[in-house]
């Protein structure tokens, strides 16, 4: 039953279009992930970057990953080439780079660098959920 439930909700975000929700104002994005109480999602990255184009294209446009970060994260993307206010802390000098950090802005795990795959993804922001969690039960 699970199942048909997810494949519904799956399809129903195929259908839809659906895509993930970007903030673009860091620390506002940071403010509303301390409020929902949910860890905050920060890529690094530029237009002319072909892997950040990779990234968008492919494991952006999955809808699990979609489904994932809209349901579970606040979400953040900053361009350089746009002039985009980068944390200090964040910067990279390789794009993209893809961050976690908690409400409070402290960073849980390094950066991901790369273009990384749906799968991969998808494991990784399940292991930021469960460290959230853990966090989360010791405040």
């Amino acid at each position: 039953m699970k199942r048909f439930f997810f494949l519904l909700a799956l399809t129903a975000a195929l259908l839809s279009g659906a895509e993930i929700r970007w903030e673009k104002d860091f620390e506002a994005a940071l403010a509303k992930a301390k409020t929902l109480d949910r860890p905050l999602f920060f890529v690094f990255s530029r237009h002319s970057c072909k892997w950040c184009r990779h990234l968008e294209a492919t494991t952006f446009k999955n809808a699990e990953v979609i489904e994932r970060l809209n349901g579970k994260f606040v979400n953040v993307i900053a361009y350089t080439d746009d002039g985009d206010n980068v944390p200090r802390e964040l910067w990279s000098p390789g794009t993209p780079a893809l961050w976690f950090l908690e409400g409070s802005g402290e960073v849980m795990f390094p950066a991901i660098p790369g273009a990384v795959g749906a799968a991969d993804f998808l494991k990784a922001t399940g292991i930021v959920l469960e460290a959230y969690e853990e966090r989360r039960m010791q405040r």
